[in-house]
């Protein structure tokens, strides 16, 4: 069916109206092109799941494989036994169709295949994964993707509470995940890190279940070699207490009932290149304005890295059980 539409002497299908719409109820004109965009969006199961923005740069559907997400090594001059200590271990991406010891496969949300970060079972080990990028004109970044974390099934000494049929004392082996950025304008702009950390338990191992955000940079293997290096537990900051609370952060999320039951999480985090700051968190009902937040940047200038823009995922252990996070699929988009 088809109906007069809103630009004068065109003809526009019923759908780009709205249920039960006409055309002399539209308030006023759009770009054509925007609706029809939106459309095609909405008709594919691929992409309807999403909100980008509106240049879409990479859609990483890990059952088509790793998609250039790779490990996070340490900058080194060929030795690799001179990597600075808190990168010398991260452990790699890999793919995974998310196997439990009591179901079989779990798979992803609609294929099989998720990427997979997996720590190793000690006190602050840390699986990583990272794209690398480089923006073609500053303005908003938009990263959205689908996840879950998990513990691994642990049967003695679990946690500090009993299984009581439905609360898995499991939950509170689960450490924390960030997602981060690396920003660098390249000679004579400046380099910077967005990054925000979901806190399950501190590293005492009590629930805190909220957003943080860093107020250090990344300590930089040239800042390693100058001395500048404090601990070995994280790699985002200088500090470990290095650490804020969102405000209104506070988000408990789903880990469910059973150590190796899975439910996925949706998330998107918008940042601004031109403005070099956060803009915004959205995972699943709650949305955090983030614009206030202050970023730390670097005070002195880095070569080589014109133009940079990379992206961070990263799950933490606290303790001595392996920390799992599955990445179903991800989209990054722009306004450029």
């Amino acid at each position: 069916m088809k109906r007069r539409g809103f630009l004068s002497g065109t003809v526009t299908p019923a759908f780009a109206l709205g249920a039960g719409a006409t055309a002399q109820a539209q308030p006023a004109p759009r770009d054509p092109a925007a609706v029809f965009r939106k459309a095609l969006i909405g008709a594919d199961p691929r992409l309807s799941r999403f909100n980008p923005l509106p240049r879409i740069l990479a859609h990483d559907d890990f059952d088509q494989g790793i998609n250039g997400w790779c490990e996070l090594v340490s900058n080194h001059n060929g030795n690799l036994d001179v990597l600075r200590p808190v990168m010398k271990n991260l452990r790699p991406p890999q793919l995974s169709n998310c196997s439990f010891f009591d179901i079989g496969t779990h798979g992803s949300v609609d294929g099989t295949y998720a990427l997979k970060l997996a720590t190793r079972p000690r006190p602050f080990s840390t699986a990583a994964a990272i794209k690398r990028l480089t923006y073609a004109r500053p303005g908003l970044v938009q990263f959205e993707m689908y996840l879950t974390f998990k513990a691994e099934q642990t049967f003695e000494g679990a946690g500090r509470r009993a299984w009581d049929g439905n609360l898995s004392p499991s939950e509170l082996n689960f450490g924390d995940f960030t997602i981060s950025n690396d920003v660098c304008e390249g000679e004579g702009g400046l380099r910077y890190h967005c990054a925000l950390r979901y806190l399950n338990t501190a590293p005492d191992g009590s629930p805190a279940q909220k957003w943080m955000y860093k107020t250090s940079v990344h300590t930089t293997t040239r800042m390693d070699r100058q001395g500048m290096t404090l601990q070995a537990q994280d790699l985002h900051v200088r500090n470990v207490e290095d650490w804020k609370d969102v405000p209104g952060g506070h988000q408990p999320l789903c880990f469910n009932e059973t150590a190796t039951k899975i439910n996925w999480h949706y998330l998107r985090w918008q940042f601004d290149t031109a403005r070099r700051r956060n803009t915004e968190l959205q995972v699943n009902e709650l949305t955090l304005d983030l614009r206030a937040i202050p970023i730390p940047s670097y005070d002195h200038a880095y070569r080589g890295l014109n133009h940079l823009l990379n992206f961070l995922i990263d799950v933490r252990t606290h303790r001595r059980v392996r920390n799992f996070l599955f990445v179903d699929s991800v989209l990054i988009s722009v306004d450029w």
